[in-house]
């Protein structure tokens, strides 16, 4: 009989837990340096941060299903999906008329900075995200 203490399969589930909040943590620094350089004029963050979570977040996803931090990863990939989706959507406003479209992106900028901030608020608290 080989079998482990109970306390073994503990720890490597407290490193698996640690592991994953630190990648979100990761994550969610990068969607808001992105998400703050959105809504500030002149504090642009590269899209390649966003995009480099955005990849962050894919790969290791399946190391989260079945734990409370799955929701996050899905609530970081829909973030950037959605968010994505309607700047795309709303490129049209800025052919037509600058103004609608700025509002426009504002709104969506803000939007997305409230996400990473009630995502990031709900990690560091160790909440799951709403379905």
């Amino acid at each position: 009989m080989n079998e482990q203490p109970s306390s073994a399969l503990t720890v490597t589930d407290s490193q698996t837990d640690q592991s994953l909040r630190t990648i979100g943590h990761i994550s969610y620094a990068l969607h808001a340096i992105v998400a703050v350089g959105a809504v500030l004029p002149g504090a642009q963050g590269s899209i390649l941060l966003l995009i480099a979570a955005f990849i962050l977040d894919l790969v290791k996803k399946d190391d989260a299903k079945g734990t409370w931090q799955e929701s996050h990863f899905r609530w970081r990939i829909r973030s950037v999906i959605f968010s994505a989706i309607a700047y795309v959507v709303t490129i049209p406003l800025w052919l037509l008329l600058v103004v609608p479209g700025w509002i426009a992106w504002i709104v969506i900028s803000i939007w997305f900075l409230y996400r990473v901030i009630r995502g990031w608020l709900a990690l560091n608290d160790r909440r799951p995200m709403p379905v």
